[in-house]
């Protein structure tokens, strides 16, 4: 993690030439492209430079609530051919710009403003961090000359940023606006991926400028050298029960098909990270569950069995050794394949890294072609097997009494396309989508991998705008969902169609739970009472249905289905269900 210095993008805070002359930065800001007085070039303001560097740079969409400090980029995207997606708070703009970035292999793009804007955008940066997503977020700024005097709205941007992104930067010299983004952009995708902040004065990005464009930074990806190879064609060799687990947001469909073929013909078996399903099929016989919280037990006893370990694209973190406990004495080989040289967030001892993304590690893999062993096969087999149980789905017809989850998805996994994805925030209402949702490619799981509510409605808009002809199911729980709810008026607005399920069991779920452990017979802080979330879709624009019985499922389903692909509105079921009810 580093921050700007004097010496690279940040400048000293010696006031730039022009800005003190107010008059003369207001009145070119009407006239965004003027001549040079001396060469009679087209000269264009550092805000239009920015957006052309985006275009330049394969950005499709930015993610906005507008404000004044950065009106000139507003002004620069009015023709530009990137989609200006105007949300409803910041919050669900920086998640929907996070979710954008799990989706492509660039960052997404957030813009908001000074202050209070920033402060509310920075629960999407957290995901970003965490979640290891590349993403940018382009916060306005107050006029330079104003800075260090309390002006309206000002704060500190590297005081309050620097923990949480890759780097900081802020445009203090106009003439760097195109290097700045191609700075950024390499900075949100070089090495672990991750968010990067741009702090945009209002009076620089006014300033004309030559618009000549930085060229885009390459990104090194790394592989395996020779040693490496012959390490893990070794390892691989010697080992009985081998486990590959894949993870992070930095995958490409090309790397993802390569890597299922070579495990299935060697019969190897391959678990997901927490939250990161579809990378390996969800129907690959090499494919054996997820690991994370609420993971099936035979997928937990995975690490208990196997005795060498391949993590690629991600680490043994947190999550996935159980809060850093899991790995401690075990005396296992294991090989860590990801870019980041520090290793953050890694868990336990370390036999080797790899630094390599994972299409240059599985471009280097499909090399290594080792004799499949009978021992593999039936490893595999039966945490295949168990998976295979674990994800068949309930009954499909409905039970007498409350709505149940449990009929919900087995009505509806069977109608989805192939290609389906589904997004979901955090809660325990995320457990039937770990379970049953069919992930068949990568990417087809999108959530928060922080633990971040709110973040269910957002990313599905994200999703069915980048991939409109894909079925896009969200599962919200009532509690996440208000958080950013409103966003389904950006939805109606550009013409999203997510699936949204929103599970009201009238709680906390996931505290409740907790708290019964911890806590037990002492309900407190959890509890919630909730409006009819099918007539707030409904007066967003889309279709909306709430079912109370179980009975009324199936045809609850057909109607949602029939609003997206025939109306070409979003649909959102509203499912009341008993308080206590689990997934697993």
């Amino acid at each position: 993690m580093t921050t700007e210095t004097e010496a690279t993008l940040t400048a000293s805070h010696t006031l730039p030439a022009a800005v003190g002359n107010s008059e003369q930065v207001s009145r070119e800001a009407h006239h965004p492209e003027v001549p040079h007085a001396d060469t009679g070039q087209a000269l264009k303001s550092a805000g239009h430079v920015i957006v052309d560097s985006l275009v330049a740079h394969g950005v499709e969409r930015t993610y906005v609530v507008p404000g004044e400090s950065f009106l000139d980029v507003l002004d620069g995207l009015h023709n530009s051919d990137i989609e200006t997606i105007v949300c409803r708070h910041e919050g669900g703009a920086a998640y929907m710009a996070e979710a954008d970035g799990k989706m492509h292999q660039r960052p997404g793009i957030a813009m908001v403003t000074r202050g209070p804007g920033a402060a509310n955008a920075h629960v999407g940066l957290h995901t970003a961090w965490q979640d290891s997503t590349p993403m940018l977020l382009f916060v306005g700024l107050i006029p330079f000359a104003h800075r260090d005097r309390e002006a309206f709205q000002e704060f500190d941007i590297k005081a309050w940023f620097d923990t949480g992104a890759k780097r900081v930067m802020v445009l203090d010299h106009a003439e760097r606006a195109s290097e700045i983004v191609a700075e950024a952009m390499f900075a949100a995708m070089s090495g672990r991926p991750g968010p990067v902040v741009v702090g945009l004065p209002e009076d620089i990005i006014r300033q004309q400028i030559d618009p000549a464009l930085h060229p885009a930074i390459p990104v090194a990806a790394g592989g395996m050298s020779t040693s490496d190879a012959a390490a893990l064609e070794a390892a691989l060799a010697e080992s009985s029960k081998p486990l590959f687990v894949t993870g992070g947001n930095d995958w490409t469909q090309g790397a993802a098909d390569q890597l299922t073929e070579w495990l299935e013909r060697h019969h190897i078996p391959a678990a997901a990270e927490w939250r990161t399903q579809g990378t390996v099929s969800f129907d690959s016989p090499s494919y054996v569950g997820p690991i994370g919280y609420g993971r099936p037990r035979p997928t937990y006893d995975l690490f208990e069995e196997t005795d060498l370990l391949v993590f690629v694209g991600t680490v043994p973190g947190d999550v996935i050794t159980d809060g850093f406990v899991c790995r401690q004495d075990w005396n296992k080989k294991n090989f860590l394949v990801t870019a980041d040289p520090s290793l953050r967030g890694r868990s336990g001892p370390v036999s080797r890294q790899i630094l390599a993304k994972p299409e240059a590690f599985v471009r280097d893999l499909v090399g290594i072609d080792l004799p499949a062993k009978e021992e593999w096969k039936a490893w595999t087999d039966r945490m295949r097997g168990e998976q295979e149980r674990f994800a068949a789905l309930p009954p499909a017809a409905p039970a007498a009494g409350q709505a149940r989850m449990d009929t919900l998805m087995a009505n509806l996994v069977p109608r989805l396309p192939e290609d389906s994805l589904v997004t979901f925030g955090a809660g325990e209402h995320t457990n039937w989508a770990h379970r049953y949702f069919p992930t068949r490619r990568y990417a087809s799981m999108i959530s928060a991998r922080n633990g971040s509510m709110g973040y269910s409605v957002p990313s599905a808009i994200a999703a069915s705008l980048a991939e409109p002809r894909r079925r896009v199911v969200t599962i919200a729980g009532d509690g996440e969902f208000l958080m950013n709810g409103q966003e389904l008026a950006t939805a109606a607005q550009y013409g999203a169609t997510p699936l949204v399920i929103v599970m009201d069991n009238q709680e906390y779920g996931t505290i409740r739970t907790h708290q019964e452990r911890h806590y037990p017979s002492r309900v407190s802080g959890t509890q919630l009472k909730n409006p009819d979330f099918g007539l707030m879709a409904r007066a967003f624009g889309g279709f909306g249905i709430t079912v109370t019985e179980d009975c009324d499922v199936p045809a609850a389903l057909d109607a949602a289905l029939a609003a997206i692909d025939e109306d070409g509105v979003f649909a959102l079921i509203h499912l009341i269900v008993e308080q206590r009810v689990k997934a697993y």
